[in-house]
This record gives structure tokens, sequence and C-alpha cells, in this order.
């Protein structure tokens, strides 16, 4: 269900319940103010009455006076005179003689016991309510005067086809405002959707502030994130082009028979260590792939990072001494929590990076040790140097501050990008870089 739709039936909902319990409420409203005004009316006309010596339609039944004036005076009322024991003795709507003792009658029972009393009584049947209030005379006797006035029930019953045709047309009203309510409230989200890249021009509600800002940034991470890929597809095609190219080329001289047999030697040595590139290249970008998946579960336990970097550099001892680069490594057992597989890359990587972008007689240092109370891993060389203008691309995909020494030493460009991939993924690691042409470049991995 799209979003206008639904607002439109929370809308139409709120309008049919706020209309019903309108109805409901006034309602019983109107009938409390009838009842009052029956109650004071019935008050008004007995205290007149009692004023008027009423009582002589007992007393004097031969005088025909005041049985007319009653009559004359309101027909809809009824008039009953009680005796002290609570029988009839005269009632303008009924036979006393057929009548039973009134005296247990709410309203007669509180005009004995108080001067006063009014009660209500309903007549499902009739759907009527009948109104009575009785006072006590001096003689001892009650006077009772009652009305009957249609019930709540009748009286909504009767207002039922003029409150409908209300309804129906209030409701109409509404669901004409509801859906220019939901145009103007869905509008500017809309306007937004189909224009993301200016959302700086298009006005929106200040509560919406928040939500087009979040949706703005996401949309521009979304860009960025297709524009890194759309680059590092493009780089990677050209990565693999050059040895592909490489192999194919003096694959080809060699089957063509124009190559020498000592050619054929230097040939089958290119094509080795191209094939190597290529398959270095490749193990790079499918562990950065690995990397990115964010549904993966990585296990982080307490791990030596002495022990791991006295690995690294027994293992790239061979490779330091090709380079004529002295590797050596410093410090003591310090443990972290960490994935013991990553922290192996990470250090790899960043002594691997050191050895290649050194000089010929060029010293890497790596430590393991403790500053302030947090552990580290530092990777320094006093190789060339990264300038102050490529530091913060330096960790990107296939960036390279010197390309053409990038490839003569066999390197992927994709070394500093794992080691950032692995800092992100270990929340409690913080990476440092200093870097200065000509003095050396010094990581430095700080774990809180």
């Amino acid at each position: 269900m799209g979003l206008k739709k639904r607002i439109n039936i929370q809308y139409m909902l709120l309008t049919l319940l706020a209309i019903i319990a309108t109805v409901a409420i006034s309602s019983v409203v109107f009938y409390e103010l009838i009842k009052k005004e029956v109650v004071g009316d019935l008050k008004t006309y007995t205290d007149l009455m009692v004023d008027s010596d009423a009582w002589k339609i007992v007393t004097d039944p031969d005088d025909n006076s005041m049985e007319s004036a009653l009559q004359n005076n309101n027909s809809h009322l009824r008039i009953t005179f009680v005796d002290a024991s609570g029988k009839a003795l005269y009632d303008t709507n009924a036979d006393v003689g057929y009548m039973e003792n009134h005296r247990e009658r709410p309203e007669i029972a509180k005009a004995f016991e108080d001067g006063s009393g009014e009660a209500i009584r309903k007549s499902e049947t009739m759907g009527k309510s009948a109104f009575y209030y009785a006072v006590r005379l001096d003689n001892g006797c009650v006077l009772r005067v009652s009305k009957e006035v249609s019930s709540l029930t009748s009286v909504i019953a009767k207002a039922v086809p003029v409150m409908l045709v209300l309804c129906v047309n209030l409701f109409i009203l509404c669901v004409i405002l509801s859906n220019f309510l939901t145009k103007s409230i869905v509008g500017p989200i809309e306007r937004l959707a189909g224009n993301l890249d200016a959302s700086d021009s298009i006005k929106v509600y200040k509560e919406l502030v928040p939500f087009v800002t979040t949706i703005r940034k996401q949309h521009e991470d979304i860009m960025r994130n297709a524009n890194m890929r759309q680059e590092f597809t493009a780089n990677v095609s050209h990565e693999l082009k050059t040895p592909l190219t490489s192999i194919s080329g003096y694959s080809e001289l060699i089957e063509s028979g124009m190559a020498s047999d000592g050619d054929v030697v230097r040939f089958a040595a290119e094509i080795h260590k191209s094939s190597n590139r290529l398959l270095t290249l490749i193990n790079d970008i499918i562990r950065l792939s690995e990397l990115d998946v964010t549904v993966r579960e990585d296990i982080f336990e307490n791990v030596n990072l002495y022990e791991i970097a006295e690995s690294c550099v027994d293992m790239l001892q061979m490779s330091a001494d090709k380079h004529n680069v002295t590797l050596s490594i410093k410090g003591s057992n310090r443990t972290v929590k960490a994935n013991r597989q990553m922290m192996d890359e990470l250090i790899y990587n960043l002594c691997d990076n050191a050895i290649r972008y050194n000089n010929p007689g060029g010293k890497v240092e790596v430590t393991v040790d403790e500053d302030n109370g947090k552990t580290f891993v530092e990777v320094k060389d006093n190789g060339i140097g990264i300038p102050k203008e490529h530091q913060e691309r330096i960790f990107e995909r296939f960036y390279r501050v010197d390309k053409s020494r990038s490839k003569s030493t066999g390197g992927t460009g994709l070394g500093l990008a794992i080691v950032k991939h692995i800092v992100v993924k270990h929340p409690n690691a913080e990476l440092k870089l200093e870097s200065e042409v000509g003095k050396g470049t010094t990581i430095r991995v700080v774990f809180n």
C-alpha cells in the first residue's frame, strides 16, 4: 500500500471516528439539557400549584375551577395527590381506584423524607422517559407532577436521518481535505525522490529536514560508492590487461618460432613474472571483496601481535634481501582482541609495502609496543616517502604515488587498501600515517 493511500485511509478513519464521537457526545449533552429543563419546569409548575392552593381539588371536588385550570394550563403534565399513607387521592390521567400504593415510589418517598424528591423512569416499550417531581404539603400529603419526554434512544432515532445526511456531507468534505493534506505532505518527498541531485533547492517542512538530510547523505554515499566501483572496475581491467598482454605477446613469439633458444628462456621468465603478478593481483582483489562483505561474521580473539609480526618478518626476509633492504623487529609481547588472519595480512602488507617503496640499502623497522596504555604495531621505513597531497588518498584501491616504481617492484596497488579495510573491521583500531618525501614513512595501528 502506497504512502498516499495509507495517509488517506488514516485520515478518513479518524474523520469517521470523530463524527461518530461528536454525534454521540452531542446527543448525550442535548438529552442532559432536556432533562435539566424538564425538571426545572416541573419544579416551577409545582411551586405555582402549591401557591395557588391546588389542594382544593381534593378537599372540594365540586369546585371544578382548579381541575379546569390544571387541564387547560398544560395538557402534557400529570398531577397526582398522595396522602400520608401513600394512597392516591387524585390523578389527572388515571382512575385512583385502580392505582396501587405510591408510598415506595422513589420521588414520593424522598418527598416524605426530605420535603421534595425527583425521579426518572424509562418505558422501553413506549420509547419515552417519565420525569417526576414531588413535594410534601403542609398537611402531610404529597403533590407530584410528572411529564413524559422522548428517551435518549428515541431522540437519537428521530435525529438519525438528519445526522446521516450531515455525516455523509462532512465525510465527503473530509475526504477532499485529506487528499489535499496528503498531497501537501507527500509532495516535497515526491519532488525530492524525482530530483535528488537538486535536493538543496527543494523546500520541505522543517520536520522533514532531518529525513531529507539523511536521504541526501545516503544518496551521496551511493553515488560515491558507485563512482568508486566504476573506477575500481576500470582499474582492475587495466591492471589485468597489462600482465595478460605481456603473457600473450611473449607466448606468441615463442609459438611462431621467431625466438631463439636464449630468448625462449628470457621470455619464459617474463611470462612467469607476469603470471605471478596476475595471481597476486587476483588474490588481492578477492581478499578486498571478502572484506567488503558485511554479512560475514568475523571471529575475534586474543592474539599476540608480536608473534604475528615476527612471523611476517621471517616470511618477508627473502624479499627484503632481494631489494637490498634491512628488515628488523623490536618490542615485546602484546595481546589485543582481533581477527588473527586479518592481523597477519595487515602487518604483512605494511611490511611488504615498506620494502617495495624503499631505496637500496634502506631500512624497515617493525615495532610492537605500548604507548599511554594502548598497544600499537608500527612499520617504519626510510624510503622514498609520500608527498602531502597524496597522503589522504594513499589507502584507496590502485592509488599509487609512483606508478612506474610500483610496476617495477611487482606491487598491485591494493596492499594499503586491504590494510584500511582490516582496520575498519576492527572498531578498537585506529590507523595513523606520518610521511615525508625523501625521509620515509611511518604507519601505526593503535588498539584501544
